[in-house]
């Protein structure tokens, strides 16, 4: 099956003009972890979120709250301002075992969490 995944997606750079990368990206994305989110009176829920090592992770990030928020991450290097009453996708890549600190930077003091990929 793989060799006519891989077979498939040569014929499709050939034909429409696809990268190399536009392909390892879609099979990345494809074969994401989803994670949910939210953030509701600026606060994570949940705070602790796990995610297998080596797997590219989805984060859907819900903001409850009215007012905006912005996701940050420095080890995982993400920033993303998600307005009020909205949600947003975070693309992540594979990421290696361990703990990564995610805050809102808008409201540090209290919107904090971790995501453990083991």
């Amino acid at each position: 099956m793989r060799s006519f995944t891989a077979a498939l997606a040569s014929a499709l750079v050939a034909i429409i003009g696809l990268t190399a990368q536009d392909v390892v990206s879609a099979r990345a994305q494809e074969a994401a972890v989803t994670i949910e989110i939210s953030v509701k009176n600026h606060k994570f829920e949940p705070a602790e979120i796990k995610a297998p090592a080596g797997k590219a992770i989805t984060l859907k990030v819900k903001n409850l709250d009215s007012t905006p928020m912005e996701f940050e991450s420095k080890p995982l290097r993400i920033e993303k301002v998600i307005a009020g009453n909205s949600e947003a996708s975070i693309n992540v890549r594979a990421q290696k075992a361990g703990r990564y600190k995610f805050f809102d930077e808008y409201n540090e003091k209290t919107a904090q969490g971790t995501l453990i990929v083991e």
